[in-house]
């Protein structure tokens, strides 16, 4: 019976988060380009990116934000973490990220996570001064994610975060809402086979609003006094939803020890589905080992626009503050390598109490 109460428990969260699929996941690479907020498809954390985010069946605590929220609910205590990405080391593209989770009554766990993207100071050009002249402007885009989890059994997590998206310039903006769900399921005897599902970035369209999207109009015959302000309507653009399917077994080595492989499928809904298959090495708990590989359909073809070449690597060190409760501070690094801009580093610091 207690079995029975668990398969259904797994099959009615797969269903809540697969059957909104159908609604979400209609496009293909012909529609590469059409989505707005891509940015939600960057993973910010050093740490779960090292391995090119194969772990969506194994991410717990501060990190499961943003892989697969049900792993939030697996938080022990309290985590918290902050992550500097150089995002195309040569084209000056910073992301600032921070994170906390913290555990809620016996079986719950909320999380927040904030990532600012900067991409400095640009001039500013109009068509009266196409070159220089016009002043300059920083872009900003910024995604706040608030999330809960819950344990519904000892093998059974889920979770919802609620993203609130902003993208700005000086005189035009753009805000959205959107929502992920995601489940883990835990099995084995030592809990080393793991099983994960997570939709991501459902939500409403979004369109460009502000003072840079209007001009002014004259009346044929008029004086400047009688102009009126008129204002261009911007296009929508959709969210770029996206499925994952994850898989992940530990294998003990020793009593401190584990070796974790981990693979996820994931479909995007407006480019190519990727396939990632990635390991890490754990030596009690103290250093950490990672390599991912990350394939899609024609991306060594020289016409692909794929960003990534599909290698990720990345290592954390910690220090136990408290081995008995299971306490540390850590350092993590990942590198992912690009096409070109010489590759996107990471370099965080997690706490975990």
């Amino acid at each position: 019976m207690k079995n029975l109460y668990k398969i259904t428990i797994a099959i009615f969260l797969v269903a809540l988060v697969i059957l909104p699929v159908q609604y979400s996941f209609g496009g293909n690479k012909d529609r590469s380009g059409q989505a707005g907020a891509t940015e939600l498809l960057i993973n910010p954390w050093a740490r779960t990116s090292g391995w090119g985010s194969a772990g969506s069946s194994t991410v717990t605590g501060m990190e499961a934000i943003y892989g697969n929220v049900g792993g939030l609910a697996l938080t022990k205590g309290f985590d918290a973490g902050l992550t500097y990405t150089k995002y195309l080391s040569l084209a000056n593209v910073d992301i600032y990220s921070f994170g906390l989770a913290s555990k809620a009554g016996e079986s719950g766990a909320f999380g927040l996570s904030i990532m600012s993207m900067n991409f400095g100071v640009l001039d500013r050009t109009t068509t009266a001064l196409p070159d220089e002249g016009g002043g300059t402007f920083n872009p900003s885009l910024i995604n706040i994610n608030l999330a809960y989890a819950r344990s519904f059994s000892s093998s059974i997590h889920g979770g919802i975060v609620l993203k609130i998206i902003s993208e700005s310039v000086a005189d035009a903006s753009a805000q959205g809402v959107a929502i992920d769900a995601g489940i883990q399921y835990i099995a084995g005897a030592n809990d080393n086979f793991k099983l994960g599902v997570s939709i991501k970035n459902l939500g409403t369209p979004m369109r460009f609003s502000g003072d840079g999207l209007s001009f002014k109009s004259f009346l044929p015959g008029r004086t400047y006094e009688s102009s009126f302000s008129t204002e261009w309507r911007s296009e929508k653009f959709e969210l770029p939803a996206q499925l994952n399917i994850g898989l992940g077994y530990d294998f003990l080595i020793g009593a401190d020890s584990r070796f974790t492989l981990a693979g996820t499928f994931v479909s995007n809904s407006f480019t190519n589905d990727q396939y990632v298959l990635g390991g890490e090495f754990s030596m009690r708990n103290i250093v950490q080992l990672r390599a991912g590989y990350t394939y899609e359909p024609d991306m060594f073809n020289d016409n692909n626009l794929t960003l990534h070449k599909g290698f990720s690597g990345g290592f954390t060190v910690q220090v136990p503050l408290d081995k008995e409760k299971g306490t540390n501070i850590g350092i993590d690094y990942s590198f992912q390598a690009t096409r070109s801009f010489d590759g996107i580093h990471r370099i965080g610091v997690r706490l975990t109490l």
